[in-house]
């Protein structure tokens, strides 16, 4: 609670071959031993991650990777959990060792050119080897942040911490806002809140918390009841409030207590433009609509936990499908950072409100499935469709109301 969640942090991977000091490299920009450090080529296996203040970028994540050049069965695959991280991160180290620039990462540089993520080149081993002037200059025409370290002996390490603030993204995600811009000072927002077993005993889901606090930041006032209760609040309130926003799973409930003329929404709904594309998931939604028996469904969440007796992802939300479909769907689940490289086997994919995800490993998900050719949407937004309150829930944000309609008509945008 104390902590800035890990999918608001800025994530900073660091990418190169085996050997090159990338974990050197991290240990010495955080001041701890977090990565196992080795002669030995090939040490690092998995991306292993590591939350850190550093100022003035304040909360991030440094992302230590397998070398690209990896080889064997093994190593194939720990390079392709590396190229995962290329996808999900914000900002990139490109590493170079004392083997000097090669084919590896010149396709690294490219890569993160193509995804239009930010890098910095560190020329690491100074104290053995002197990068070649030619490339460093070639670089730096070319406009790249080029630093020459040697992570072993601390030197340079400063350099390139000022090398990341310069090319961080300017306005990060910490920037972002859940419903400030939807409400302004002194409005009241209701939120309705039911307890059940996804939220353990003295505890919140996490886009509750964000909401709560976006509403404090925004000097507006809250008022927090269960689904039970929503009714009888709001006969006490001496103004209606100004919004309403409860649980995608008492969406249904919370519609018929909420008056017309008071606006509503979903904690779902809202991370669908915290983190994501919110027009494109509507329009996703409106894909649901044109399922049919048989189909196959991708469920998606960002986060790994212990599957529930009435679980949202895996067995609330695939029955409300099948019901509303008229028959039988087949439905994969896939949580954690697994998500599929090839979607064309399923007419849809509905991912979670991505809370512990950052808003680039989202955006990341949605582009593949556009690429691919599948409509996708969220949690939030395909339990408003199938319990048939998506249009209302809708109404705070006019334009991915639009897109709902027309992808639901079968229009094109």
């Amino acid at each position: 609670m104390l902590d800035t969640p890990k999918g608001l942090r800025l994530h900073i991977g660091i990418f190169g071959r085996r050997n090159s000091g990338k974990s050197t490299l991290m240990n010495a920009l955080i001041g701890q031993s977090v990565s196992i450090v080795s002669d030995q080529p090939g040490t690092t296996t998995d991306p292993v991650e590591k939350t850190f203040e550093l100022s003035p970028l304040g909360a991030v994540v440094f992302i230590d990777t397998a070398g690209l050049d990896d080889e064997g069965v093994l190593g194939e695959m720990r390079v392709k959990k590396t190229r995962e991280v290329l996808e999900r991160v914000d900002l990139g180290i490109v590493v170079v060792g004392a083997e000097g620039l090669g084919s590896f990462e010149t396709d690294l540089i490219a890569t993160l050119r193509e995804k239009g993520t930010p890098f910095v080149v560190v020329f690491n081993k100074s104290d053995l080897v002197t990068p070649a002037p030619d490339a460093v200059q070639a670089f730096k025409r070319d406009g790249l942040e080029v630093v020459t370290i040697s992570a072993a002996q601390l030197s340079g390490i400063g350099a390139v911490k000022e090398a990341l603030f310069r090319q961080a993204p300017e306005g990060g995600i910490e920037d972002a806002r859940l419903i400030g811009d939807l409400i302004g000072p002194g409005d009241m927002v209701v939120l309705v809140v039911p307890i059940d077993l996804g939220a353990p005993k003295g505890r919140l889901i996490l886009p509750q918390v964000q909401t709560m606090r976006d509403i404090l930041d925004s000097d507006a006032v809250s008022m927090i009841v269960k689904e039970r209760e929503l009714s009888n609040a709001l006969e006490q309130l001496k103004n209606k409030p100004k919004l309403v926003v409860c649980d995608s799973q008492v969406v249904l409930k919370v519609a018929a207590d909420t008056p017309p003329d008071v606006r509503m929404t979903t904690f779902s709904i809202l991370m669908s433009r915290f983190k994501g594309d919110m027009l494109k998931l509507a329009e996703g939604a409106g894909a649901i609509s044109r399922l049919q028996p048989g189909d196959r469904v991708l469920i998606a969440e960002t986060c790994s936990h212990h599957s529930l007796a009435d679980d949202i992802g895996r067995v609330k939300i695939p029955r409300w499908l099948r019901q509303f479909a008229g028959g039988n769907l087949e439905v994969d689940v896939r949580a954690g950072k697994d998500f599929p490289e090839d979607l064309t086997p399923y007419a849809l994919v509905v991912q979670c409100g991505g809370c512990t995800a950052t808003r680039k490993q989202m955006l990341v998900r949605q582009y593949r499935a556009e690429r691919q050719g599948v409509p996708m949407t969220n949690y939030g937004m395909a339990i408003s469709v199938v319990q048939g309150v998506l249009d209302r829930t809708l109404e705070c944000f006019p334009a991915a109301q639009q897109a709902y309609r027309r992808a639901a008509a079968g229009e094109k945008a």
